[in-house]
């Protein structure tokens, strides 16, 4: 075995017991890194919260300047209305 005919060998055992594993530990380690949120997105979060909250009050105040206009009540939706399982 000269050559190339050892030269196939040493790369297959190379990517089995070398490269494969490395691979794995290393996909694993960005998978484990990417659960947590890092400080930029807990602020954006934050900041997204607010901004739904504001919306949130904003549109009470119309819906209420609306049916004080029209001088009907309708019943409002509660939280689970919106929501989607």
């Amino acid at each position: 075995m000269d050559g190339p005919e050892m030269l196939i060998p040493l790369i297959a055992i190379l990517s089995i017991f070398v490269f494969l594993p490395w691979m794995f530990f290393h996909y694993i380690t960005l998978w484990r890194g990417q659960k947590t949120l890092k400080p930029d997105d807990e602020r954006i979060m934050e900041d997204l919260w607010r901004s739904a909250k504001r919306m949130e009050r904003r549109i009470e105040t119309l819906e209420a300047l609306i049916d004080g206009e029209t001088g009907k009540s309708r019943p409002r939706p509660t939280d689970t209305d919106y929501r989607r399982d």
